[in-house]
């Protein structure tokens, strides 16, 4: 049996990549990258020149089996995204599930992802909290919304530049304007910015300075 490793890459600054993680890329036998020009920048930068394949959210479903067979084969494989930790909003999810099915170990590396360091600058309460990822564009929206409004712990969106100032409305007319809203942005870059404040004062203030960047959004909890 070979064996799966899932491994962070950096969302921004190149120096968070660990040790652990390019000696793993190094030795793998094959890399598994959702964007191979992408990941490949990062390769070149540490002199890694492990042969590398795609591995997106459009292939995964195709390509699962043969990996299966790879792996069962005896090699070794690392998964990278684009930027922090496979299968959290990224590709990954289902290489594990099949192979934790079919007894293959799985080691995934500890490392950079975005909702971590947002989480925690927010202020906002992190002893308990839920991880959304992305909302539904269109349907299923306002039922998961619905839903939020009542929850207790923090909650946490990845959320993309043009779509904040439609999100940050939605917040403000099913949680109500004065839930406290705190937005992380370009996260370990050069341009790196926290705003806080309620969902209407933040949303005031991207209306007036249209973001850039990935986004993080962390918000409180409804108060019992």
């Amino acid at each position: 049996m070979g064996k799966l490793y899932l491994v962070p890459t950096p969302i921004g600054n190149l120096k968070d990549i660990t040790f652990r993680a390019i000696d793993v890329l190094k030795e793998v036998d094959l890399i598994l990258a959702e964007d191979t020009r992408t990941s490949g920048k990062l390769l070149k930068h540490f002199e890694i020149t492990t042969h590398m394949q795609s591995h997106h959210m459009h292939n995964e479903h195709k390509t699962v089996n043969h990996l299966i067979e790879k792996l069962k084969a005896g090699l070794t494989i690392a998964v990278i995204s684009d930027a922090g930790t496979p299968a959290i909003s990224d590709p990954g999810f289902l290489l594990v599930r099949a192979s934790v099915e079919h007894g293959i170990e799985v080691d995934c590396l500890p490392g950079a992802t975005a909702f971590v360091p947002a989480l925690v600058n927010s202020g906002l309460p992190n002893d308990k909290f839920v991880f959304e990822g992305f909302l539904p564009v269109k349907k299923g929206r306002q039922t998961r919304l619905l839903l939020l409004a009542e929850e207790t712990r923090t909650i946490i969106f990845y959320e993309s530049p043009h779509k904040l100032i439609k999100t940050l409305g939605h917040f403000c007319e099913y949680f109500g304007e004065d839930r406290l809203v705190s937005v992380s942005r370009e996260i370990t870059k050069l341009y790196e910015e926290t705003i806080r404040g309620t969902a209407k004062e933040v949303l005031d203030h991207y209306t007036n300075k249209p973001p850039k960047g990935e986004i993080v959004i962390v918000v409180d909890g409804k108060h019992k």
